[in-house]
């Protein structure tokens, strides 16, 4: 979240806890070496999944409906829905408090991966981001989210 300017989308805020869920949902090496590993300082599976839904209603609605706020447009908008829909229906599966093995385990887990890995890509591109840069701390987030 360094090359575009953080806040030019109205609901620039909640954009960035959107990327910051999918940006951590898209990267099993991350997965493996910070959740599996309980490292401190990311939170976990749910903290991301309630990070992708819980101010925006994901869960409840289209991102279509946020396209110009939140979304940049409606392929943005189309990327975020197929994750939200894959990566939710594991976590009904196997429940909010299961260990991340759970997730990491379950047969539609790579398919969930693949589709946050084309929206995380998709926006951090729009944002001018390298996509492959390691995923922030939930302190920095909260840094980033609270200037400007």
């Amino acid at each position: 979240m360094g090359g575009m300017p953080l806040n030019d989308m109205p609901w620039w805020r909640w954009r960035s806890n959107v990327r910051s869920a999918l940006h951590m949902l898209s990267d099993p090496d991350f997965q493996r070496n910070v959740w599996l590993a309980g490292q401190d300082g990311y939170g976990d599976v749910t903290d991301a999944v309630y990070r992708l839904v819980e101010d925006t209603w994901l869960d409840s609605w289209s991102a279509e409906k946020y396209v110009g706020t939140i979304f940049r447009d409606s392929q943005e908008a189309a990327l975020v829905d197929t994750a939200v829909l894959r990566v939710l229906r594991i976590m009904h599966q196997v429940g909010p408090d299961a260990p991340v093995s759970a997730y990491l385990d379950h047969q539609a887990w790579p398919d969930a991966v693949r589709a946050a890995r084309d929206a995380h890509i998709r926006l951090a591109a729009s944002d001018g981001d390298d996509p492959d840069a390691p995923p922030r701390t939930l302190e920095v987030l909260r840094i980033m989210t609270r200037a400007a």
